[in-house]
């Protein structure tokens, strides 16, 4: 018995197909590797536990934000600061004129906040608050 194949010679040497899987796979890689890379590089706030009081208002106008955080790490509008670069930064004539917002943790040193505070008043910085928590 012979057994008889057939033989392709219909299609030219020139002409090829292309496998679209291998293409798919290394996108699908790269994919997977983008999204594991930018979820292990995600920063949370600043995590500050303002104290309570009564006679709290709410603020209308627009401020720069300084936090102190429970180990007493300051931050200039979610920026790491130490005093002297804060210094440096609030000499700026447009943040002089800018509502000061204090957020301070309270477990926070209150010589942290006092060092704060003396600093804004040494550079004239007139609106000045302390940001809490209404009281229920």
């Amino acid at each position: 018995m012979v057994l008889k194949f057939k033989r392709n010679l219909v299609k030219s040497p020139t002409s090829y197909e292309l496998s679209f899987t291998p293409l798919i796979a290394v996108i699908f890689l790269i994919l997977v590797l983008f999204m594991l890379s930018s979820s292990l590089t995600f920063q949370k706030g600043i995590e500050v536990k303002l104290p309570k009081a009564v006679t709290s208002d709410t603020l209308q106008e627009k401020n720069s934000v300084v936090s102190i955080t429970s180990e007493n790490v300051i931050y200039l509008n979610k920026s790491v600061m130490t005093i002297k670069e804060l210094e440096k930064i609030l000499k700026n004539p447009k943040l002089q004129s800018r509502p000061l917002l204090i957020k301070a943790d309270r477990r926070a040193s209150v010589g942290r906040v006092v060092d704060i505070w003396d600093l804004c008043r040494k550079l004239g910085i007139e609106k000045l608050n302390i940001a809490t928590n209404q009281e229920n």
